[in-house]
C-alpha cells in the first residue's frame, strides 16, 4: 500500500478491524481468559503494522526482516488474530486459545507459532529486546527496523527507561516504540496508580522523538509509522491514545474487562455490535 490510500482501501482495513475484534471476543469467551480489554485497544496498531508497515511475511526466513516485539504480551489474543489473518498459521488454531496443551498461550511464547519474535508479558522487558535487535541490525548493516508495542502501565517500569536511555545514547533511529495508551491498567486509571504525564515530554527528555496520535484512526497510525524515524539519529516513539475494550460499547473504558471474560450472552451481544 502506498503512503496515501483511497476510501476503498481504508474501508477494507476497517472491516479487518471488525473481523479481528470478532475473533478476539470469541477467543476470550471460549477460553475464559483475561485481558480482553487490552487486546481490543491495540487492534488498529497491529493492522497498520502488519498490513502496511512491516517488511515481514509468513514465508520470511532468517534475520533479514523487520522485527516486532509485542511487549504487552498479556494481550496475546490480538496478535494471534492478526497473525492468523496474515496467514502465519491456520485460523482454526484460534479456537484453542489458552486451552490446556495449546500452542496459543495466554502470554506470547517464542517458537510456539510462526510470527512470535519473543516471549513477553513480564512487563518492562520488550523495549530492551527491541533496542538489542536494533543495534544488532545496525552492526550488520541491515536496512530493517525493530518495532516494540508497549502498554501504558508498562511504562511505569524502570527497565523501560533504562532501555530508552540506551537507545538514545546509541542513536538507534531504526527503533520505533508504539505505546498503547488506553489509560487503564490492572487496578485503576494509570493517572491514579502512577501518573505518566507529561508522557511525550518524558520521552523527549530521554532523547527520543515523540508523536501523539489517535490510536484507532488508521490513517493517523499509518502516517506516523510511515514517517518514522522522525529525526535522524534518534529513536521514535508513537504515543497512541486508545480506548480499553474498543469496539464493544459495554466494555469500553471499563476496568472490569481487564480481567473479566464474556459469558455466552455477552458474547452474543458483542458480536451483534460488531456485525
Amino acid at each position: 500500500m502506498s503512503k496515501t490510500f483511497n476510501k476503498n482501501q481504508l474501508a477494507g482495513l476497517e472491516e479487518i478491524a471488525k473481523e479481528l475484534r470478532r475473533e478476539i471476543v470469541t477467543m476470550h469467551a471460549l477460553s475464559g481468559n483475561s485481558h480482553i480489554g487490552s487486546s481490543l485497544s491495540v487492534v488498529e496498531i497491529l493492522i497498520a503494522l502488519y498490513f502496511y508497515s512491516l517488511d515481514l511475511s509468513p514465508g520470511c526466513r532468517g534475520k533479514k526482516k523487520d522485527r516486532l516485539i509485542f511487549s504487552k504480551g498479556h494481550a496475546s489474543s490480538s496478535l494471534y488474530a492478526v497473525l492468523a489473518k496474515k496467514g502465519f498459521f491456520s485460523k482454526d488454531l484460534l479456537k484453542s486459545y489458552c486451552v490446556d496443551g495449546t500452542k496459543l498461550a495466554g502470554h506470547c511464547i517464542i517458537n510456539c507459532v510462526p510470527g512470535i519474535e519473543a516471549s513477553t508479558g513480564s512487563l518492562g522487558h520488550g523495549l530492551s529486546m527491541g533496542a538489542g535487535l536494533a543495534i544488532g541490525m545496525r552492526a550488520e548493516r541491515e536496512k530493517h527496523r525493530a518495532f516494540v508495542i508497549l502498554s501504558d502501565g508498562e511504562c511505569q517500569e524502570g527497565s523501560v527507561w533504562e532501555a530508552a536511555m540506551f537507545a538514545s545514547q546509541h542513536k538507534l533511529d531504526n527503533l520505533v516504540a508504539i505505546i498503547d495508551y488506553n489509560k487503564l491498567q490492572a487496578f485503576g486509571k494509570t493517572s491514579e496508580v502512577m501518573d505518566l504525564e507529561p508522557l511525550s515530554k518524558k520521552w523527549f527528555s530521554f532523547g527520543w522523538e515523540a508523536r501523539e496520535i489517535n490510536g484507532h484512526n488508521l490513517p493517523q497510525v499509518i502516517k506516523a509509522l510511515s514517517e518514522a524515524p522522525f529525526k535522524k539519529d534518534k529513536p521514535s516513539v508513537i504515543i497512541a491514545h486508545t480506548v480499553k475494550g474498543k469496539g464493544i460499547s459495554f466494555m469500553e473504558n471499563q476496568l472490569l474487562w481487564h480481567y473479566k471474560s464474556p459469558n455466552k450472552d455477552e458474547l452474543r451481544k458483542a458480536l451483534r455490535e460488531l456485525d
